[in-house]
């Protein structure tokens, strides 16, 4: 991500009533434990998973998948997938909503974010993504080529990428139009004749009588607090991720072409859900 988005009023920072923290603590010390002991477990995992595999990774995403999985099932939000994830070689390409993307994308398919390398140095955040694979950019232009063969690498090996084209977070209820500059390295001819790419739509129908925006995190929203929110509803709304059908990226005449096919299916599923975005 780069630039925040600041298209929408942000809601005023969730402050708990003592009436929250029971759910609060109910759900998020056994989702602490989740996520912390699942790391371990990866960790120890990938000791032996990384001098026998190499780059490839057989064994720790199913870590990954499990944890994602079982954070809604703490949480008590219901997660619904659509469409099938590609067996091809590629990229998937998402709309971005806030952290709980991060369970989401990962809940049902296997797969590597793509991040600016500033996220790495994050405490704890920036821990986490190098434990599950996450592959790191840098925007400095002397530096394509060496990213374009990461990519190369990666997927070559079967992992899907993921990108966040919109290059930042919306309040959940709108698809922020896609930088085609993100779609730039799939055009090389190092990938341009095998990758595929995959759009995905990402929904988050709010609880009945919240803010539609309930999920969104975005702006300068304080991640603290979101998070809190979140654990402390009473009636949780759902998850829906929807797999539209992989195309080719040589059938499209150029990154422009590819990212407004992207920008417009991803959109599209989003349905009565999204409001213009600005």
């Amino acid at each position: 991500m780069s630039a925040l988005w600041h298209g929408e009023v942000e809601p005023p920072a969730f402050r708990p009533a003592a009436s929250d923290w029971p759910r609060i603590v109910a759900r998020g010390l056994p989702l602490a434990c989740l996520i912390f002991g699942g790391l371990v477990v990866l960790l120890l995992v990938r000791l032996v998973e990384r001098p026998i595999c190499g780059i490839k990774r057989p064994l720790t995403p199913h870590i990954t998948q499990f944890v994602c999985r079982s954070a809604f099932v703490i949480m008590g939000i219901p997660f619904k997938a659509m469409g099938t994830p590609m067996r091809e070689k590629g990229a998937v390409v998402a709309n971005h909503a806030g952290w709980l993307d991060i369970f989401t994308l990962n809940a049902k398919k296997r797969v590597y974010f793509v991040s600016k390398s500033e996220v790495a140095t994050w405490p704890g955040i920036g821990w986490l993504a190098r434990a599950t694979g996450t592959v790191f950019i840098n925007r400095d232009r002397r530096e394509a080529t060496r990213q374009v063969e990461v990519f190369r690498e990666r997927l070559s090996a079967g992992h899907k990428l993921l990108f966040f084209p919109e290059g930042t977070s919306s309040d959940s209820r709108r698809v922020l139009p896609f930088k085609s500059t993100l779609f730039a390295a799939f055009f090389t001819p190092v990938l341009r004749d095998f990758m595929w790419v995959q759009p995905v739509t990402v929904r988050y129908i709010a609880p009945d009588g919240a803010d539609p925006r309930f999920y969104g995190w975005w702006g300068d929203m304080v991640f603290a607090p979101h998070m809190m929110q979140t654990l402390a509803a009473r009636r949780q709304g759902r998850v829906e991720v929807i797999y539209h059908p992989p195309v080719k990226v040589a059938d499209f005449a150029d990154r422009k072409d590819l990212a407004r096919y992207c920008e417009t299916t991803v959109r599209a599923g989003l349905g009565d859900l999204n409001v213009e975005a600005r």
